[in-house]
């Protein structure tokens, strides 16, 4: 085995590029138990990229009192100027834009929820008074020329309310989209989701208006349907893809939560599919397995395991 898949032409019906969009430098690291050297952040960004990630999400500034494992985010965003890839930063409100566009952040996250349960313990608030929240952030970083993703929690199910209906979710992704963000992510926060789910939903949000071509997925793996359920959102003509490397992350707000997607993983399906990511696997293994050296643990991802040859 030369740890290479297969490659076939591109099946008909898939796309033949996806745009992974990393999420392991915020998504995977604030929710570590003890914050990372702000210098191992900086050098595992600058890994991804050189990997041949062109999106890899940088850090988060929310107030270090909610997630103190990304406080250092004014000192972490100053050492990517050189990476040459996209670094969107998530903001929860307008100090955290401001913030942002101080170090001249030029694509930021705001992050919502399908379900009112998720939005009181995770932003102490109504789902609608969380999009009046992100209404000034969402419209200042137009003003300023920033491309906005509107994050959506809880598509497919919540541990407090169980399946989330699909007429919720398209409300909830219509009034972000309405607030003027560029591109959503669904987010399967607790990794419920199954292929047949996924395509209800973005039929369901095609027949509402919401372009394919405005809608990324973001799975979680607790069932291990995560590669299904984007090969389900790839057929549709999805071509954003969250992930992180080396499968880092959940959700520290929901407990059921287990770990993204693991874009090594995601890698090796979609190069099997003939579809062109850009990425390097083997440079992108090697960055998993060292940055679970500097975690002091072993990656989940089941790619980075076989091809590094450690279980």
């Amino acid at each position: 085995m030369n740890g290479l898949p297969m490659t076939v032409p591109a099946p008909a019906g898939l796309p033949a590029r996806v745009r992974i969009h990393e999420v392991g430098a915020r998504d995977g690291l604030q929710n570590e138990k003890t914050a990372v050297p702000t210098e191992v952040k900086a050098e595992f960004v600058h890994r991804l990229a050189a990997a041949g990630l062109t999106t890899i999400e940088a850090t988060s500034f929310v107030h270090p009192k909610w997630v103190p494992q990304l406080a250092d985010a004014e000192r972490l965003f100053p050492l990517l100027a050189d990476v040459g890839a996209a670094l969107p930063v998530l903001v929860p409100n307008e100090r955290g834009l401001d913030r942002a566009l101080a170090l001249g952040a030029t694509r930021i996250a705001v992050f919502g929820s399908a379900t009112e349960t998720f939005a009181e313990r995770n932003l102490n608030r109504t789902v609608a008074e969380s999009l009046a929240m992100f209404e000034p952030v969402v419209a200042r970083a137009k003003q300023e020329g920033a491309h906005v993703r509107g994050y959506l929690s809880m598509c497919f199910g919540d541990p407090w309310e169980g399946a989330v209906p699909v007429e919720q979710v398209v409300g909830v992704a219509k009034a972000l989209l309405d607030l003027g963000c560029d591109e959503l992510s669904l987010g399967d926060t607790i990794g419920v989701a199954t292929p047949g789910h996924v395509q209800v939903l973005l039929r369901e949000l095609n027949a509402r208006g919401v372009g394919t071509d405005r809608i990324g997925v973001h799975f979680h793996d607790t069932y291990g349907q995560a590669l299904s359920n984007t090969l389900a959102a790839l057929q549709h003509g999805v071509t954003t893809i969250d992930a992180s490397a080396g499968g880092l992350g959940g959700c520290p707000y929901a407990k059921s939560a287990t770990g993204n997607l693991a874009t090594e993983d995601l890698v090796w399906m979609l190069d099997g599919l003939g579809i062109e990511t850009g990425v390097d696997l083997a440079a992108l293994t090697a960055t998993s397995v060292w940055m679970a050296e500097q975690l002091g643990r072993p990656s989940p991802s089941r790619t980075v395991r076989a091809l590094s040859h450690k279980e």
